[in-house]
């Protein structure tokens, strides 16, 4: 079984689709390592704020399988690919991480760039999966936050109200900058 990372965003109906996307994931994959709820300013264009969540599991697809469902998920939700890279979503599902795998083809990047390119990204993945290594830098995740300059993208952490359950969750004072390697 691999395990699999992946960033979920919305900023159109932002509650309905992180909750469709955690639904169907769950239904899917079962147990569910979730991050906290992380809104963020958008990145390219002027627009809503959006809610970001990390998310992790086990899975025996393969990562070409995930994606499709993935994108099954984002089109029930609404979402149209007609838009430009930077623009209003309904929702957004991105596979981050697969093992250690280290793969650029067929459309699909392993490990995912905006995974240090990006606070949204990066900030709720360092919160479920700090002590993981990055597949080609060599530093954990948890690092890769506490050395991150995410002045100018701001992501301010949310109420988890929209994702609680008894599944398993992390501890809310984990998510703290200083858990996280931020003093």
């Amino acid at each position: 079984m691999a395990k699999v990372y992946l960033s979920i965003g919305s900023n159109i109906a932002r509650n309905r689709n992180i909750r469709l996307a955690v639904q169907r994931l769950r239904e899917r994959y079962g147990t569910l390592l979730l991050s906290g709820i992380y809104e963020s300013d958008p990145v390219g264009f002027k627009g809503e704020s959006f809610y970001n969540v990390a998310a992790g599991f086990e899975s025996q697809e393969t990562p070409a399988e995930l994606v499709n469902f993935f994108r099954a998920i984002e089109n029930e939700s609404g979402r149209t690919r007609n838009t430009s890279k930077f623009g209003p979503r309904t929702l957004d599902i991105d596979l981050l991480l697969y093992d250690d795998m280290v793969s650029a083809r067929d459309g699909l990047e392993l490990p995912r760039k905006e995974i240090t390119r990006y606070a949204f990204v990066l900030r709720p993945l360092a919160e479920i999966a700090g002590g993981l290594r990055h597949p080609t830098m060599g530093k954990t995740i948890a690092e890769l936050w506490s050395e991150f300059d995410d002045s100018g993208q701001g992501t301010r952490r949310m109420q988890d109200e929209l994702l609680q359950t008894p599944e398993a969750r992390v501890n809310p004072a984990s998510a703290s900058d200083s858990a996280l390697g931020r003093d």
